[in-house]
């Protein structure tokens, strides 16, 4: 199986030359860390940030210069910083060509669960509505189980949406996963990992079409 530098890494591999790509909070904010040689991508966050780079290095942390997580980010030459209507005009907009986030549930027609457990008290959803809603290609990177080992990738989602039939690719520790008509499509396995498991570990309904290939990460 993959640890959550691995699912980063797997995902950075569908990153393509000139693209403008928005990182959500966790996994999604390692890519940048895994940018493929010979292409070059500039990422947006939310809070006002066009040119993100790697996290710094220990002890190099800039506490003014941060993403949507309040993370301390690193920024690349030619960065540029801006309010919160610019940056959700770029996102509206649809000027953002690959969105990358986390999730806590995804459903097998592609509705997404990101912000919020009930009974449990959140600051806000923050852009991640506003991502779902205008953006045209989704990757979500998330655990394929919960701690209590049961599938987070479900017939429909429990948790409240946000967002409707809007993921279009899921890339877990376990496998890599397009949404299509009829449910999730396993594209590839990670690592250690047989069809077998992958299918105990999927609540909605998976497709499997022939041989399935193992991920290759370099």
């Amino acid at each position: 199986m993959l640890d959550k530098n691995g699912i980063a890494r797997r995902i950075a591999k569908e990153l393509e030359d000139g693209y403008f790509v928005n990182l959500g909070i966790g996994i999604p904010t390692l890519v940048a860390n895994y940018i493929p040689k010979g292409i070059e991508v500039e990422f947006q966050s939310e809070n006002g940030v066009l040119g993100m780079g790697p996290f710094p290095y220990e002890g190099e942390e800039d506490a003014d210069i941060i993403n949507a997580g309040k993370q301390t980010i690193t920024t690349m030459p030619g960065a540029s910083f801006f309010d919160s209507a610019i940056s959700f005009n770029m996102i509206r907009g649809q000027h953002v060509d690959l969105t990358i986030l986390g999730a806590m549930e995804v459903a097998e027609n592609g509705d997404i669960a990101n912000w919020k457990i009930p009974g449990k008290m959140v600051k806000g959803m923050g852009g991640a509505m506003d991502l779902v809603a205008s953006a045209e290609n989704i990757i979500v990177a998330m655990m394929h189980t919960n701690r209590a080992g049961a599938s987070k990738l479900l017939k429909r989602c429990s948790l409240p949406l946000t967002g409707v039939n809007c993921v279009k690719k899921v890339v877990t520790n376990m496998a890599v996963l397009e949404i299509i008509e009829d449910g999730f499509r396993l594209l590839e396995r990670a690592p250690g990992v047989s069809v077998e498991d992958i299918k105990n570990a999927t609540e909605g309904k998976l497709i499997i079409e022939g041989n399935v290939p193992e991920m290759v990460l370099d």
